[in-house]
């Protein structure tokens, strides 16, 4: 007895010993019979194809219906690229990155694909074979990286395209800062690094000059000041004396200095890279000082002005980076907001402040912001510039002064 059942039956049916037959509808077709214990054939990989498999279990017969993997075309031209001897697999190397007259093959993530001659290839096209959509760009359209590079080929700075306009009524600011500073004295006055081994020869001086702008750096200066005179008394304010002597000597003189280890550690270098390569005595000009460990754009222009009377800039150390910003000198390039570091505000007040006040700048704004334009709660009510500053009066006491005062009050 033959019986017709759908799929869902087919074990049941098997193992009951039940011969059946499946229908056969438009979407099968003949295939050999194969037995159980046969191993199967191994059909090829035809797309939407749907084939009929009768296998004989127990002298029975069914029909099976299964539908074969669609093979992916990447992996047909893969298969033909390797027939030809091409096949080539993986990312392509660099140079296939450039433009070429001829065909070019690209690879990416295994999936191969050919670009036209007229198409320019880089990394455009690399990004555009990942997204598998083709783009064009227009070449009229200017790139932020074009218009960098034109500049860098041109050489102009992005900073040199801000306005070098000076500020209004600075003539005025400068005149009353000058009044102001004559009336009282300032540390940079007396103690100041340009101070450094006055009474020695001028080889020694140049070498004292520099060894104390490098301890001023993060020091007051009437410390810095300390800590040369020390140095100056135990015969170690020249290359030699420091070379041959031991860190931790030098460590003990120059405390308290900010960062003392650091510093001492490099005085020793200093010292050595002057005795070999200066003979002695210091570089003479901005590159070789700032190869110097421990010397920067601040500590270079000052001695320069100091030990060899070289004006290649202004010397911006905190004070006067502080106080630039306050009165509103300076500014980023192209926009209204204050600079970030003392290299910053020497570039920007550059651009406008006459080259002759270059030198004095320094020490008439360090004098001032130690007496008047304090760090810490300015003293605006006695500046004569309040009206001129616009940063008078905004800077409110830390909350500590304020909790002092409650208390003294209470």
């Amino acid at each position: 007895m033959l019986l017709k059942s759908p799929i869902g039956l087919l074990n049941p049916l098997r193992y009951a010993g039940i011969p059946f037959k499946m229908p056969i509808t438009r979407l099968s077709s003949k295939a050999p019979v194969l037995s159980c214990k046969q191993e199967p054939q191994i059909l090829e990989a035809v797309p939407h194809q749907v084939s009929e498999i009768k296998t004989e279990v127990s002298g029975s017969e069914f029909q099976v219906f299964s539908r074969k993997k669609r093979v992916k075309r990447e992996a047909v031209e893969e298969q033909l690229a390797d027939s030809n001897g091409d096949g080539i697999s993986g990312l392509p190397d660099i140079e296939d990155f450039t433009f070429q007259k001829g065909n070019a093959t690209s690879s990416t993530k295994g999936k191969s694909k050919t670009i036209s001659p007229a198409q320019p290839t880089g990394v455009g096209v690399v990004s555009t074979l990942k997204r598998g959509k083709s783009k064009a760009t227009s070449p009229a359209k200017p790139t932020v990286a074009g218009v960098v590079s034109t500049l860098k080929r041109e050489n102009i700075t992005l900073g040199s395209l801000a306005s070098s306009e000076p500020p209004e009524n600075w003539e005025k600011v400068h005149k009353e800062i000058r009044h102001m500073r004559s009336s009282e004295d300032a540390p940079v006055d007396s103690v100041g690094c340009e101070k450094a081994g006055s009474s020695l020869p001028p080889k020694e001086r140049r070498f004292a000059v520099l060894a104390g702008t490098l301890l001023s750096s993060q020091t007051k200066d009437h410390v810095t000041h300390g800590a040369v005179q020390r140095l100056l008394e135990n015969g170690l304010l020249d290359p030699y004396s420091i070379e041959k002597a031991d860190e931790e000597t030098i460590k003990k003189l120059i405390h308290p200095v900010g960062f003392y280890t650091t510093k001492a550690r490099n005085l020793k270098k200093v010292s050595n890279i002057c005795i070999v390569k200066y003979n002695g005595d210091i570089p003479s000009s901005l590159e070789e000082l700032l190869e110097l460990p421990g010397i920067g754009p601040k500590i270079a222009h000052l001695v320069l002005h100091i030990a060899w009377n070289d004006v290649q800039g202004i010397c911006v150390d905190t004070h006067v980076h502080r106080i630039c910003n306050r009165l509103g000198w300076v500014s980023r390039a192209g926009t209204d907001q204050k600079t970030k570091s003392p290299e910053e505000t020497r570039e920007a007040l550059q651009k406008w402040l006459p080259k002759e006040e270059w030198v004095s700048i320094n020490p008439l704004l360090v004098g001032f912001g130690q007496t008047i334009c304090t760090p810490l709660r300015p003293k605006c009510g006695v500046c004569k510039i309040n009206s001129l500053c616009p940063s008078a009066f905004k800077e409110a006491p830390s909350p500590s002064s304020k909790s002092k005062k409650s208390s003294h009050v209470k």
